[in-house]
């Protein structure tokens, strides 16, 4: 890139970009009916939500912990695009495979996906970072619109989902999400060669792009990855509470959100809205996206934009008070109620609204920010294994987000406090460790 020339967004990333939404579009179609599905008497299993809630954070850890493997072949052998494609044709098997009534396809299905997202989660994300030279000032701004290329699809999938269970039953919806995942593999298939640059062989970012002497390369590699460490270590909080959006949630959605304005009276329509109600977050994410991008540029173009650790810190803190205002809302609803009636009220919908509002914000300050963090700290032949690291913490938090069993033994309230409190405490942690953690990530 010459003097003076502006440095712009290369074509691969809306390839990566159309590649992750449809991805993503078949991930929360099938997310947003799993635990609803499991509990359906007709065309599910009758499981309780003890069951559906252990099985469904079982699944959330392993479909996370899997991008550590994936990341490491690729990096070893195979490359990140190979990596893709080989992760979206097993998805594809997974999703048809789960539209199969029957509990050993269900066992089956998730094995599927478990493996198709070891492959394609890590490597989707580590090609995004590949796209630019090292130290391009783009990067952050790249992975918030690859995350916008996230939710679109999130956005899109429990309307979908909820109008297939409707008018077609689960298995319809199971369906469509394969449809979703064959579209991800066309796209990047089709257009390969944008994000040839991207693989693993090209460590210098885009096309040859010369790289950028920044302060971090004068950090040895052992104590770059020691930090991102840490980093994994305490946003497993924040998976933990945040993942509670697939199960309990759901559940918050089904039973205790007053639909009645829109003429539901059914608890099989109220299941439908929940799986509608998914559509909150992405919807956020969507719409909160390029207003934050603009902050930060605001902020960069005074020298005043936060460090990204800090921008982490700042989601952690964010997602706690999120869940502070779901205590709000239950505390209404249980005013009056005693141990026998303690679950039996509805509350309005702004109250979901609301609390997803900076539940979004959270996760815009901390997803996005954290691959852009893995993609800049991590060592250049490490960067796949490291993203992998990243999605090893979201399995951790996932399979914490086994917490949700108590949704059916403590009060509501106590169970919103308790994960805003851990939320919120962890975000305090990484304030106080934030010096440190920028000696050793200098210039991110």
């Amino acid at each position: 890139m010459g003097p003076g020339q502006k440095e712009r967004h290369p074509p691969g990333l809306y390839v990566l970009f159309f590649t992750e939404m449809w991805e993503r579009f078949g991930f929360y179609s099938m997310l947003a009916m799993f635990v609803l599905y499991l509990q359906n008497q007709q065309e599910g299993f009758g499981w309780d939500e003890k069951e559906a809630t252990l099985l469904y954070s079982i699944y959330q850890a392993s479909v996370y912990f899997m991008p550590l493997f994936g990341g490491l072949i690729a990096d070893w052998k195979l490359g990140y695009r190979n990596s893709v494609l080989i992760g979206g044709l097993i998805f594809m098997v997974g999703y048809f495979v789960m539209a199969v009534h029957s509990i050993v396809a269900v066992f089956i299905a998730l094995a599927c996906l478990v493996i198709g997202n070891g492959f394609f989660k890590p490597n989707v994300s580590a090609m995004v970072g590949h796209l630019y030279p090292e130290g391009s000032a783009l990067k952050d701004r790249a992975y918030n619109i690859f995350y916008m290329g996230i939710n679109i699809g999130a956005l899109f999938a429990p309307i979908s989902a909820g109008l297939m269970r409707k008018y077609f039953g689960f298995h319809a919806g199971f369906i469509v999400a394969g449809v979703g995942m064959i579209m991800s593999v066309t796209i990047l298939w089709l257009f390969r060669a944008y994000v040839r640059g991207a693989d693993r062989t090209e460590v210098s970012g885009s096309a040859g792009a010369p790289a950028v002497a920044r302060p971090i390369d004068a950090v040895p590699e052992g104590k770059r990855i020691g930090a991102l460490i840490v980093i994994f270590v305490i946003v497993i909080v924040f998976w933990m509470v945040f993942n509670q959006n697939g199960s309990t949630l759901n559940y918050w959605a089904r039973d205790n959100t007053d639909w009645r304005a829109t003429g539901v009276e059914s608890r099989e329509d109220n299941e439908v809205f929940a799986i509608i109600a998914n559509t909150i977050n992405p919807f956020w994410v969507v719409t909160l996206s390029f207003p934050l991008v603009l902050l930060w540029n605001f902020l960069n173009r005074r020298g005043l934009e936060p460090s990204t650790p800090t921008k982490l810190a700042v989601g952690m803190v964010l997602l706690g008070l999120s869940f502070f205002i779901l205590y709000g809302a239950a505390r209404v609803g249980e005013q009056g109620l005693t141990e026998q009636t303690r679950y039996q009220f509805r509350v309005s919908l702004g109250w979901l609204v609301g609390t997803y509002f900076f539940a979004t914000v959270a996760e815009l300050c901390l997803s996005p920010m954290g691959l852009s963090l893995v993609s800049k700290v991590a060592p250049p032949r490490r960067r796949g294994l490291m993203m992998g690291g990243w999605f090893v913490a979201t399995a951790v938090g996932g399979s914490l987000s086994a917490i949700g069993v108590y949704w059916t033994e403590w009060w509501h309230s106590t169970f919103f406090a308790v994960l805003g409190g851990m939320a919120v405490g962890m975000g305090v942690v990484l304030i106080l460790l934030l010096r440190p953690l920028k000696k050793a990530m200098p210039g991110v």
